[in-house]
């Protein structure tokens, strides 16, 4: 039996963490906490439905306390937070999933741009691994401070890095207009989001997962993000120029059919992607799936990708706990099927 922390349980991420290993067979929560400003607060009060399920307080951030009987730490809090609480969880020996962005990027500098601080522990950002297991799934087994993934991020780059790997599409002019549900705000965004209303926000190059998503694929991107009225769920559209004549068929441009197989032989047996004719959110909200759609714009010589996710599973939570089974060696489909 894993013994699991949870630091951020009020958060979104923190509340679907709790719902995922729940179901999992392998797991005893042994730890909730969160900002709590010294009063602790029944998990069941934070949620009812919980009532029944899981008899536990939510208690202030007490490191040492955490760390007494925990395997691993999940760490759910804001950006430029959760930076100094996961070193100490390191020294003091322990493994963490942490689902900020203060581990995600390698270079300090590149850190410090974006979020207008310093790293307080530089030296981690190195060690830390990515955890998209699609890609990195090796040294996933081996870490022990896991980056996890953003939500965006991780709907573009599943989308793109076949394409971009295969050497089928160009790695410049990348364009990508992607759509989230407002929980991707976090929870104090959406106590304030009015419905319906959708819009554009951050336009101009100027989104923190830029950095993060041009680390992985290794070029630049024009990336606009929207806010969607519906809670969650999350739809990249992703615009790449195709390379002419690939593909030995004698034809003047990339066959459809042809880069479909390139997208199927590559996730194959990747357990969470799935090739489809349509990605539609409907189709992934609640589950860990990540669904890719293939099309090519024949007159502009395009391919369009679509991906959809559930922002608070695949691009949060569920990845998290992926990334759980994969280091401690159990089914990586365990409380996520």
């Amino acid at each position: 039996m894993i013994n699991v922390a949870i630091v951020g349980a009020k958060g979104y991420a923190g509340e679907e963490l709790i719902k995922i290993l729940l179901k999992h067979s392998g797991v005893k929560i042994t730890s909730l906490s969160g900002r709590m400003d010294g009063k602790p607060k029944h998990i069941c009060e934070m949620y009812p439905y919980l009532k029944g399920n899981l008899d536990m307080f939510c208690e202030d951030i007490d490191e040492k306390k955490i760390v007494e009987n925990a395997d691993i730490i999940f760490t759910a809090l804001p950006h430029m937070v959760s930076m100094e609480i996961v070193s100490k969880f390191i020294s003091l020996g322990k493994k963490v999933i942490d689902l900020s962005a203060d581990f995600r990027l390698k270079n300090p500098d590149i850190y410090e741009k974006w979020y207008g601080v310093k790293h307080v522990n530089p030296g981690l950002l190195e060690k830390a691994v990515y955890g998209l297991p699609e890609l990195y799934r090796k040294k996933i087994k081996k870490a022990k401070l896991i980056a996890n993934p953003g939500c965006y991020p991780t709907s573009i780059i599943l989308g793109c890095y076949p394409a971009i790997k295969e050497k089928i599409a160009k790695k410049k002019e990348i364009i990508i207009d992607s759509k989230s549900g407002y929980s991707g705000g976090g929870r104090e965004f959406a106590k304030n989001y009015k419905e319906p209303n959708c819009y554009a926000y951050q336009i101009g190059g100027i989104h923190r997962h830029i950095p993060e998503i041009e680390q992985e694929l290794k070029c630049q991107i024009t990336f606009i993000p929207h806010i969607i009225p519906q809670e969650r769920g999350m739809l990249s559209t992703i615009y790449l120029q195709l390379k002419k004549d690939i593909f030995p068929r004698g034809l003047p441009a990339v066959a459809l059919e042809d880069v479909v197989a390139v997208y199927k032989k590559y996730y194959e047996n990747e357990p969470f992607v799935r090739i489809v004719e349509t990605a539609m959110t409907k189709n992934v909200v609640n589950t860990n799936y990540c669904d890719i759609a293939i099309n090519i714009d024949g007159k502009t010589n395009n391919l369009i990708i679509t991906s959809a996710i559930d922002n608070l599973v695949k691009g949060a939570a569920g990845q998290a706990v992926q990334n759980m089974n994969i280091m401690f060696g159990i089914d990586e489909k365990e409380g996520l099927i």
